[in-house]
């Protein structure tokens, strides 16, 4: 059924033999919303497109969903509404909850308006006796994402105190199985697996921002689901704050997913008239992860302002120089990069006033007149002459108490008592919600970038929001922050043309689709390490394109692990991503130079594909060997890396496959990059004849791996034969 108008007042009483049914359907999705079922409406089928379904059968499939009676339970049975309250009789996590001074806090939605298309719905619900109406969107994106946002707005004369507003997607009963993503600094989103049992399995994140921590994806699928292969349903909450994600089975014989922005005590007060929208939250599903994950990226490359031109090669120099910005020493710099193709210089912390450590001076965004007596442009001179763009770090939400800033306005500093809140690397956070510091913020940003011509700003945000509040005895203030921060980030946008801004955040910590909404890549994490990074990056990218994710060499020891690595294992694992150099390269030598401006060029040649390709995780190879791939477009191409994690149970290994391609056509296979020699074994067969396999042959048969010692690499391009 889809209407451009009212489909039903909310007086209508539903019939069990009269189901009127919103059939949403786009990018091979189909949401299928009984409007009949019980007061509110209910979502029963998210996943594949239903292209064969007429509307008798879609009105059959919802009277077959619906539950009956049972013993010991209420004479109606409930149902997982789309925006479930106890007031129902849903006994599971609501959807919605809050109060009035203490008072008020039942909640019992009924259907006042549907507006319908093909691919989105516009629900107006409503309790007239709590003083609530409630708008609940969906909207399925042109590669099948499921979008949903709730909002709710007072209706009453009294203040409205929200506590919970989360939408609600509903699983197959099948989908036992939960993978989430936990880590630390310098190791963000690692994968954690468990049953979906009786009961909520829940995951918050209360740090101000998305967290090291947090999970990018809450997906429950078949068990055993892979990224080839296995039925599976996951959400992700574009939102940079505090938030909540929950996966819940019942014995009522329904299982959801729900997420959404946590909300502190007191922190969302509603007026009478008005409203508070959640964050959108975005849901996709698969036959495998791979399928899921393609979703994502799609619809994230189909956004007006994703970056369309190359990504550029980025030299940052933190790990090169840390605070000894010597002129001398960076123009060196420049100029080795330059020499091995980077086409993006960052200068990285350290360069603004009274900035020696990291215990002083953030806030005081004014270049430092002692180590820089003539500014910033003779250093951005020489990098532009060399063809080069010029980028800076900043962290504008962030404050050092021995700051200029700090001592005239202390009361800009986010906190909930007298004192401050514990430090993190010597910081605090800015109130940016704070119209005063908010605009000097703004004009200390706007100042920089109308000086020099900056071209790229790392955007940093180095410690947890603790006990933020609007000052002492104040009321929470995460939710107003980063809406200030949104709000920020499009103004420098709007007003600097070309900009583009990396979201970094103690590397990883603030990795979601509201930031990336507003940011042109994330830097993926402070480990540089390469096998630290695989499951990093094969996470994260789940959600994110691969031309959004940083990825840069290593020096040989890493910074963050002090292990020692190859350049052919750190190339191979940055080749899929953002491209780019943390190493000072004025300290190594020809041979090595010129074997990084080899895989600069390689980076340079396969971008395109990296930008635009399909991104395949290869299930089943035996532990010890990461196998990933980048299928082109159109299946004429594509390149993997086989990397040897650890030593292997097989002794010359077995086959690895490489899935992906289009099974009827044929591939010329050739090696790109080898990390060493054979491990003092003969040659591997098909690295010497470069042999034609079919498609099928590839994701069917495989080829062996190559014989290869822990941490090396190999990189492997196919090519369609005519």
């Amino acid at each position: 059924m889809h209407s451009t108008g009212p489909l039903l007042d909310a007086e209508h009483t539903a019939r069990p033999s009269d189901a009127r049914v919103l059939h949403l359907t786009r990018g091979g999705t189909s949401v299928v919303v009984d409007l009949d079922a019980s007061a509110a409406p209910t979502i029963v089928h998210w996943g594949a497109a239903l292209s064969d379904s007429t509307p008798d059968t879609l009105a059959g499939l919802a009277i077959a969903a619906r539950g009956q009676r049972v013993s010991g339970g209420l004479d109606a049975a409930p149902a997982l509404t789309l925006v479930p309250t106890g007031a129902e009789g849903w006994f599971g996590t609501p959807a919605l909850e809050g109060h009035r001074d203490g008072s008020g806090v039942s909640i019992l939605l009924t259907i006042a308006d549907v507006q319908a298309g093909e691919h989105r719905a516009s629900i107006a619900l409503a309790d007239a006796e709590a003083g609530l109406a409630v708008r609940a969107e969906l909207r399925i994106g042109p590669s099948g994402l499921f979008h949903q946002r709730i909002t709710v707005r007072n209706t009453g004369a009294t203040p409205y105190v929200l506590q919970t507003a989360q939408p609600t997607f509903p699983l197959p009963w099948d989908a036992t199985e939960i993978l989430d993503t936990t880590g630390h600094h310098l190791r963000e989103r690692s994968p954690q697996r468990r049953e979906l049992t009786f009961g909520s399995h829940v995951r918050e994140s209360r740090r101000g921002r998305t967290g090291a921590d947090a999970s990018i994806l809450l997906a429950a699928g078949r068990p055993g689901f892979g990224f080839e292969r296995g039925r599976v349903h996951g959400i992700h909450v574009a939102w940079s704050g505090n938030h909540r994600v929950v996966a819940e089975r019942s014995v009522s014989g329904d299982a959801f997913l729900a997420g959404g922005e946590l909300l502190l005590p007191g922190e969302i007060v509603l007026p009478g008239g008005a409203a508070y929208s959640s964050p959108w939250v975005i849901g996709s599903w698969g036959e495998g992860l791979t399928d899921l994950s393609r979703r994502f990226h799609d619809e994230w490359r189909a956004r007006p302002q994703h970056p369309r031109r190359p990504r550029p090669v980025t030299l940052n120099t933190w790990e090169a120089v840390y605070f000894d910005h010597s002129l001398a020493h960076l123009t060196a710099l420049a100029d080795a990069a330059a020499s091995v193709g980077v086409e993006r210089f960052v200068l990285d912390d350290g360069w603004f006033e009274g900035r020696r450590d990291d215990t002083a001076g953030l806030g005081d965004w004014t270049v430092d007149g002692e180590v820089w007596p003539d500014g910033l442009h003779p250093l951005v001179d020489h990098v532009r002459a060399l063809g080069m763009e010029f980028g800076l770090w900043v962290e504008p939400e962030m404050v050092n108490p021995d700051s200029d800033l700090a001592r005239r306005h202390p009361d800009w500093i986010l906190r909930g008592r007298m004192s401050l809140p514990p430090s993190a690397r010597q910081q605090q956070v800015l109130d940016l919600s704070h119209p005063e510091a908010y605009a000097h913020i703004a004009e200390r940003l706007h100042t920089l970038l109308d000086e020099y011509p900056i071209a790229y700003l790392k955007w940093d945000h180095n410690r947890d929001l603790v006990d933020a509040a609007s000052g002492p005895a104040g009321n929470a203030r995460v939710h107003e922050h980063t809406l200030a921060v949104y709000r920020l980030l499009d103004e420098l946008k709007a007003a600097h043309p070309g900009l583009e801004i990396e979201s970094c955040a103690s590397g990883g910590a603030r990795v979601d689709l509201g930031i990336l909404d507003r940011t042109d890549r994330v830097w993926t994490s402070d480990s540089l390490d390469p096998l630290e990074r695989l499951d990093n990056q094969k996470h994260t990218g789940i959600v994110v394109p691969p031309e959004m994710l940083g990825m840069h060499l290593t020096s040989p020891v890493v910074h963050s692990s002090g292990r020692t690595v190859s350049l052919g294992l750190s190339g191979a694992v940055a080749l899929f991503g953002h491209f780019g150099i943390e190493w000072d390269l004025t300290t190594v030598d020809d041979a090595t130079r010129a074997a990084i401006a080899d895989w600069v060029a390689l980076a340079k040649r396969l971008r395109p594909v990296i930008a635009s390709g399909r991104v395949v995780h290869v299930d089943g190879a035996e532990p010890g060997i990461d196998v990933r791939g980048m299928i082109a477009a159109d299946a004429a191409s594509a390149v993997f890396t086989i990397v040897q994690t650890a030593t292997g149970a097989a002794y010359p290994p077995g086959r690895i496959r490489l899935p992906g391609l289009d099974p009827a056509r044929s591939y010329r296979l050739r090696v790109l990059m080898r990390d060493g020699a054979d491990a003092g074994q003969s040659p591997l067969a098909w690295a010497e004849a470069a042999p034609v396999l079919t498609g099928r042959e590839l994701a069917e048969a495989g080829v062996r791996a190559p014989v290869q010692r822990p941490q090396q690499a190999m990189v492997v391009e196919l090519t369609a034969e005519n």
